[in-house]
């Protein structure tokens, strides 16, 4: 598990896995812990005719959460204005870039200074440097 966010003394967050497809936001007290909410990741993909390229939308539902991002591979692992995704009303981020076709990129999400896994990534690589596992995105 990792810590979410922790601002408030008398509540910590902790984002858990469930298994590899989900993502379970928790609430530790004192006393107890509760589940909050299980989310599910998103990716999208639209192939462009036009252009070698491959519009790729991320999608984290994140309601408490200040700051996403999405690094890797395709930004050499930086997290910067282009990397940021957008609070929507529904408390989901979402951002979309546009990367070459026919590769393969290793990234992560950065939730509120945490790294965190795509559960719906095409497939999983281990990374000696990060000493774990990154997601992969295959276009």
């Amino acid at each position: 598990m990792l810590p979410y966010n922790c601002e408030n003394d008398k509540n910590i967050l902790i984002i858990g896995y469930e298994d590899i497809n989900m993502l379970v936001l928790f609430q530790l007290n004192r006393r107890n812990i509760t589940e909050l909410k299980t989310f599910t990741m998103a990716i999208s993909k639209q192939y462009l005719k036009s252009r070698p390229v491959c519009k790729v939308t991320f999608t984290v539902p994140a309601e408490e959460a200040k700051k996403v991002a999405v690094v890797g591979d395709f930004n050499n692992w930086k997290a910067n204005k282009e990397s940021a995704l957008k609070k929507l009303k529904n408390g989901n981020f979402k951002g979309t870039l546009e990367l070459p076709k026919e590769s393969t990129y290793e990234f992560k999400y950065i939730i509120d200074g945490s790294y965190v896994n795509e559960a719906e990534a095409d497939g999983y690589k281990w990374n000696d440097y990060a000493g774990g596992e990154n997601a992969v995105l295959e276009l």
